[in-house]
């Protein structure tokens, strides 16, 4: 399958089998995580790996969002790692969509369906992980095999042409 073939083809998975994720599979997504750019190549990326179930249940009790998926990929950033531009902002965030777009493509590859949740308590998910107060969780993304009756969303075919947000050589509103 070509790239434009696989961004087509990948949608946000919203109900999932309880068919575990062979281990190789994981190994291709992080190796695609690994090769996502960052902000001077810093790497700040830091990818919490969940498949216990009682872990999963404290991810659980801060988001309202993980569809019964098998696993879960905690997304976070190293503050003490990654870059900070000229005005003193972290770009782990933007790091971090970067590893999150490679995860869900390779993903895709793989068979496999991923949802990008963004909408979690942020300090209640890292008191209930005990993540390292340096590491600033950006995305879940629940992780695993569609269930037999999964399918996209009603508008997820539904795409503004290209002409409707790029201009070459100039701006015109």
């Amino acid at each position: 399958m070509n790239f434009l073939q696989l961004a087509k083809a990948r949608y946000s998975l919203r109900k999932y089998s309880d068919k575990p994720v062979e281990p190789e599979k994981i190994d291709a997504i992080m190796a695609a995580a690994s090769l996502a750019p960052t902000g001077c190549n810093n790497q700040p990326q830091r990818i919490l790996i969940v498949d216990d179930p009682a872990i999963l249940d404290k991810i659980r009790r801060c988001t309202a969002y993980q569809f019964g998926a098998p696993m879960t990929l905690v997304v976070c950033y190293d503050s003490k790692v990654c870059w900070y531009n000229h005005e003193g902002e972290p770009i782990g965030p933007i790091d971090c969509a970067i590893v999150v777009d490679h995860i869900q493509l390779e993903a895709a590859e793989q068979g496999l369906g991923t949802c990008w949740v963004g909408s979690f308590d942020h300090k209640a998910l890292q008191k209930e992980l005990n993540l390292p107060k340096d590491y600033v969780p950006v995305a879940l993304v629940p992780l695993g095999y569609p269930a037999a009756d999964a399918k996209p969303a009603h508008l997820h075919a539904e795409h503004r042409p290209a002409s409707d947000f790029a201009w070459k050589n100039h701006f015109e509103a």
